[in-house]
């Protein structure tokens, strides 16, 4: 079973495009901390991710760079060359669920002085 579940914060503004086709899609990477012992310093896994559709338009609407998220998915694996002839391999989480974590933040806020919103 390909089923993957993160928790963590948005590392940047989701990207959110449209395809020639009329579907909506957003980038997004999200920083995931890894488990640290006691007296360890914490470190962090930056992974990207994309949502098509419905949930691309959510996340379009109400998440922010440095906002928690929980995000449900699948890996996908995939390939590519580049302009100088070299092979590039991907490994993406495509997200199909998403859910608010901890405080909410205003989208029009900026990120450095964001409002937090009562749910």
């Amino acid at each position: 079973m390909n089923h993957v579940t993160l928790k963590g914060r948005i590392s940047r503004d989701p990207e959110i495009k449209t395809t020639q086709s009329g579907t909506q899609f957003a980038r997004l990477s999200i920083a995931v901390d890894r488990y640290a012992k006691a007296g360890e310093q914490r470190t962090a896994d930056f992974i990207p991710c994309t949502a098509w559709g419905k949930t691309a338009e959510f996340i379009g609407k109400y998440f922010v760079k440095g906002q928690e998220i929980l995000a449900e998915g699948r890996i996908q694996t995939g390939s590519y060359t580049n302009q100088d002839g070299k092979k590039i391999y991907t490994t993406d989480v495509v997200i199909d669920r998403v859910e608010f974590c901890g405080k909410a933040v205003a989208k029009n806020a900026t990120t450095t002085n964001a409002e937090e919103v009562p749910f």
